[in-house]
């Protein structure tokens, strides 16, 4: 969202600061906000009957979450939690609506928006059939790595992205593990960063 679609919607929206561990979102709970995070990390995430988490992606500055609820009016489909200390400016339904009649030109972005949310869900699909687990580690941190290819605040754990890649943290491990050794990736206690191009088979 741009600078100028923000001050706009200073009018129409409160901003707040949240810590760390705060759920937004409740996956299948109703939800009536549009939020954008004006700094700080979320993290988004599906579980299934039995409590296994699995772990969608991590939005950050500039990005949205919640507009799906407000378009159909259906409950969350999936669960947002603070991963750092958040600011977030929220936009109810109906100023929401109102925002999109006033600002056509978020419309257009909005729907972009959406369709690169469609485009990015059929190449994790795409991952999820077709590459075998360390194919999709790989994936996995260069999606997660920056322009620096470095991946931090928060840096994830095995787990989040054995949850992430539908995989064991033990196979994680294994493979991050050799990694390093290759000199592939360096792992700091905040950090993962890429140090040279992964191999195209392990």
């Amino acid at each position: 969202m741009s600078p100028e679609h923000l001050q706009v919607l200073e009018q129409f929206s409160t901003t707040r600061h949240y810590p760390k561990g705060v759920m937004l979102i409740m996956e299948g709970s109703e939800n009536n906000q549009l939020f954008i995070i004006r700094s700080g990390k979320v993290s988004v995430f599906v579980n299934d009957e039995e409590g296994k988490q699995a772990n969608l992606n991590y939005m950050g500055v500039g990005e949205h979450f919640g507009e799906l609820s407000l378009l159909d009016g259906n409950p969350g489909s999936a669960s947002v939690m603070t991963v750092t200390e958040c600011e977030l400016t929220t936009l109810s339904r109906n100023s929401f609506h109102e925002f999109l009649i006033d600002e056509p030109e978020l419309s257009i972005r909005l729907i972009e928006e959406l369709v690169g949310r469609i485009r990015a869900l059929t190449d994790n699909v795409k991952n999820l059939a077709l590459f075998d687990v360390y194919g999709r580690v790989i994936k996995t941190l260069m999606r997660l790595s920056n322009t620096e290819n470095c991946i931090e605040n928060p840096k994830p754990t095995h787990q989040d992205i054995a949850n992430m890649v539908g995989s064991s943290r033990e196979m994680v491990s294994r493979i991050m593990k050799e990694l390093v050794t290759g000199g592939y990736i360096e792992q700091g206690t905040n950090y993962i960063k890429i140090r040279k191009p992964f191999p195209k088979h392990w």
